[in-house]
């Protein structure tokens, strides 16, 4: 990989608050998600995204959800288990627009119930917007 190559992966890492060696869990991978944020993530990382099979301890989870995809209290509550204390979890959803674009009063209805809060947002790509969830006692 070159520098260049190193600096973008490094800034997707970094903009979701990452670092090289933490270990990240992704839920909800379809053939619909970002595979160009995918990619610069994990060389973010210097790892692969962990699965939903994966029994590790992590440091953080993404989630790609859209509005058909069930219950997202059950899903939020389900992402909590391998996540370390202090872990952060990334909800990503299509964009307004977008198929399976899930409005933001949903997310913040949710979270709370799944005993997280909403912190902050970011774009992440062309179809993607991304919502950072911390435990309530971690604000």
């Amino acid at each position: 990989m070159s520098e260049a190559e190193a600096a973008i992966a490094s800034t997707v890492a970094g903009k979701l608050g990452f670092k090289g060696g933490d270990l990240v869990q992704e839920l909800g991978y379809d053939d619909d998600v970002d595979f160009d944020f995918r990619s610069a993530l994990e060389d973010g990382l210097g790892s692969e995204l962990l699965t939903e099979d994966d029994q590790e301890v992590v440091d953080g989870v993404i989630l790609w959800w859209r509005s058909d995809d069930g219950d997202l209290v059950d899903a939020l509550v389900d992402a909590l288990i391998s996540l370390d204390e202090g872990g952060v979890v990334w909800l990503l959803t299509p964009k307004p627009g977008r198929a399976g674009h899930v409005r933001p009063a949903e997310i913040q209805e949710a979270a709370p119930t799944a005993g997280l809060h909403s912190t902050s947002s970011a774009g992440i790509s062309r179809e993607w917007a991304a919502t950072r969830l911390v435990s309530r006692r971690k604000q």
